[in-house]
């Protein structure tokens, strides 16, 4: 229950990280290490069955991956110049394109009655994939005035994301039992790790926020439902039935934006980080929406079939 409400606590935690910047402004230094965390609890969810799955039915994880990573950072480089970001926020907004699937997708794509061990392959799949594209994508996309280090990227994901992944994954197969009993906490813990990064990064871009804070909001928003709508009716022109439709749209349009606004500040500026933070939020907000509208409106049997 505390974890479906996600987005009432980051709008929570950034308001106090506004109003009483100082206490999370201590956290700043942990940032890595939280998301490595969080990124070994999404790994601790996982076994090899889950990537063996993709080779069982490979055609809607590869359209997953393949629009995840033509539609959203195609999508943020659009949004920025149409809004005329600066470069820092500009920059911001590609790493949040440019970053593998969002954790969150998962639980919002149960909650929506769509394909959830479809969802599992394509995260883990996203992830994987990311350890490449995501460098790759930030340097093509992102303004050529601004220095892009893609090495550096590249080690940092790889230490963020796929070492901290591949080690919960060893341990959940080889400690299955006494990972089954931690289980149960293990998104709450994650959650609250991630809304600690939230709070450390609004608090250290506050007065950027207040100014940039309408503009970044829209470009979010516009971010957001350009994946969503891509991923939807990307199945339907693959000719995907709806189960999986509803879950290329979340799979799509939800991103990994902790560990977009933490290579942000990490390898260009703390205003990099904002659109990852906001987008964090709002994505949460967006998919419990769509969820709760999909759950209440049942698949016909005959868009269950292939």
């Amino acid at each position: 229950m505390m974890t479906r409400l996600f987005p009432f606590w980051a709008i929570l935690v950034s308001g106090l990280a506004l109003l009483l910047p100082g206490p999370f402004l201590t956290l700043v230094p942990v940032i890595t290490p939280l998301l490595a965390f969080v990124m070994f609890t999404m790994g601790v969810s996982l076994t090899p069955a889950d990537f063996g799955r993709i080779l069982r039915r490979p055609a809607p994880v590869l359209a997953g991956v393949g629009l995840h990573y033509l539609v959203m950072p195609l999508a943020a480089w659009g949004i920025a110049h149409l809004l005329s970001m600066p470069p820092a926020l500009a920059t911001g907004m590609v790493l949040v394109g440019c970053v593998s699937s969002g954790t969150a997708s998962n639980v919002m794509i149960y909650l929506s009655r769509g394909d959830v061990a479809l969802s599992v392959s394509i995260s883990a799949f996203s992830t994987l994939v990311g350890i490449v594209a995501t460098p790759l994508l930030v340097r093509f996309y992102v303004s050529a005035g601004v220095a892009v280090d893609s090495w550096a990227l590249f080690r940092s994901i790889l230490t963020m994301v796929a070492l901290p992944v591949l080690a919960g994954v060893v341990l959940n197969t080889f400690c299955h039992r006494a990972v089954r009993r931690v289980e149960p906490a293990l998104p709450l813990v994650a959650m609250v790790s991630i809304l600690l990064i939230i709070g450390a990064i609004v608090a250290g871009v506050g007065p950027s926020l207040k100014e940039a804070g309408p503009v970044m909001l829209l470009a979010v928003i516009l971010h957001n439902g350009i994946g969503l709508l891509g991923g939807y009716w990307g199945g339907r022109l693959l000719g995907f039935d709806e189960t999986v439709c509803r879950t290329l749209a979340l799979e799509v349009g939800m991103q990994n934006s902790g560990l977009a606004a933490t290579l942000g500040r990490l390898y260009f500026s703390p205003l990099a980080a904002l659109p990852g933070a906001v987008f964090s939020i709002w994505h949460n907000v967006s998919g419990s929406i769509l969820a709760s509208l999909w759950a209440s409106r049942p698949i016909a049997r005959k868009d269950r079939s292939c």
